[in-house]
């Protein structure tokens, strides 16, 4: 994973895209449909329709940065097609990264067992 600013915001685009679109494409869907400014630091995050690829776009600062990720095996869950977007944190993104449920992760620890 990327080291991101505190601030940062990572915006889900809700539904899938077509996992073909690059910078430019995705960018205008960033503007047009989450009414949201591409190069403002945040990241983006898209779904292709099988659910196993995801696409990430960032603007650094210094340029557009676009990062894929497909999964071996399972799928990447996803939010309903209700409002077009919706945000999560960057650990909740790690989570989602790694194909673990980002909505409510499980602790591996129990308060007060020895170990």
């Amino acid at each position: 994973m990327i080291p991101l600013p505190a601030n940062v915001r990572v915006w889900l685009a809700t539904g899938h895209t077509d996992m073909r679109k690059g910078f430019s494409s995705l960018g205008l869907i960033v503007q047009e449909t989450l009414k949201r400014d591409p190069h403002g630091g945040h990241l983006f995050v898209f779904r292709g329709r099988r659910g196993d690829l995801i696409k990430v776009i960032w603007h650094d600062g210094q340029g557009a940065c676009l990062y894929t990720k497909r999964l071996d095996r399972g799928r990447f869950l996803w939010p309903s097609v209700a409002d077009g977007a919706v945000t999560i944190s960057t650990a909740q993104l790690g989570y989602l990264l790694s194909g673990i449920d980002w909505r409510m992760p499980q602790e591996t620890w129990r308060p007060g067992a020895v170990g």
